[in-house]
């Protein structure tokens, strides 16, 4: 087929799971529910966080952030998704594709950045228990969220610019469930070396420095909790850390995955892509409900409404 060069199109089609005609209405149901338990899970981590002032403190300031990212991902990518699983129209607006890419980039960026700083978070509480109010001070957590917010923001801007810089030839077929850099990239006429290179320097920060620092935060919060002397203490520290290491483990795994394989496997690259965009959210507030005792109890506190809610206040 003809390649005809166009400066933008007014709309791109996404393919999304088109070739799985028979999974398409049940993947519509589940991803109708996992949408309303992840609005649902993560605006209850935020108002919970709100009203208990016992959960007011870095370590739920950053889980907090966390589920904003998520209702940001969710609500960016899951719309579109539910009208292409539903309707036979599976195109999407030029603007609504820009608009993906740049919130897109904005809120995954900014998680990779956020989940490392809560590692940090984490480092500091059982590495330097006597002085974690010290450092973990109230404007240095804001800090750190902001750095997380802002790298995401400018590094989402650098790639939607260079992208729109870019003439994008016909047809416009996008084989994936939401508009991405690196797939719009391939409809491209010309020169793609800046915007891969773009790709590459902005790969650096969050998809190996991040990780890097996590994983080097929980070294050294492995060899401190095993130098404890109890096993009620060890046990107590991983409790307040396995719940983040499971958060990591499910965002960063399958991302990596996505990125760094060969472009070949867009089979697999989707389900994935699936796997952080909409499993990923809906779970991060149920593990850290199931697995937090005091989120379990501020729960319990809010359930018992309205006595729970006086109990609150009078905190």
């Amino acid at each position: 087929m003809e390649r005809v060069n166009l400066s933008f199109p007014n709309a791109f089609l996404l393919l999304g799971f088109s070739q799985f005609p028979w999974l398409e209405r049940p993947l519509f149901g589940m991803v109708l529910l996992s949408y309303v338990l992840t609005l649902v899970g993560n605006s209850s981590i935020i108002l919970l966080s709100l009203l208990d002032p016992r959960l007011q403190m870095p370590m739920y300031f950053f889980l907090d952030n966390l589920s904003l990212l998520d209702i940001g991902v969710t609500c960016t990518i899951v719309p579109q998704l539910l009208t292409n699983l539903w309707g036979q129209d599976k195109t999407i607006a030029s603007w609504g594709c820009i608009t993906q890419v740049y919130f897109f980039n904005w809120t995954a960026c900014a998680e990779c950045i956020l989940l490392a700083m809560m590692a940090i978070d984490r480092y500091v509480a059982i590495c330097q228990p006597l002085q974690y109010t010290l450092i973990m001070h109230p404007r240095v957590c804001v800090q750190m969220a902001a750095a997380s917010w802002s790298s995401g923001l400018a590094n989402s801007l650098l790639q939607t610019i260079s992208t729109l810089q870019l003439p994008l030839c016909g047809p416009h077929t996008l084989d994936h469930f939401f508009c991405e850099v690196p797939v719009l990239i391939k409809l491209a006429c010309g020169d793609t070396t800046a915007n891969e290179l773009a790709l590459s320097i902005g790969a650096i920060p969050f998809g190996m420095l991040a990780p890097l620092l996590v994983v080097v935060s929980y070294i050294f919060i492995a060899r401190a909790i095993l130098k404890l002397p109890s096993a009620e203490g060890r046990h107590k520290a991983l409790s307040t850390c396995s719940s983040h290491l499971l958060v990591v483990t499910m965002y960063y795994g399958p991302a990596i995955y996505v990125y760094f394989q060969p472009p070949a496997k867009s089979s697999q690259t989707k389900f994935m892509s699936f796997f952080y965009c909409v499993i990923t959210p809906v779970l991060n507030p149920l593990i850290y409900t199931l697995r937090n005792q005091d989120v379990k109890t501020a729960l319990k506190r809010i359930l018992q409404f309205p006595s729970g809610m006086e109990c609150l206040k009078a905190k």
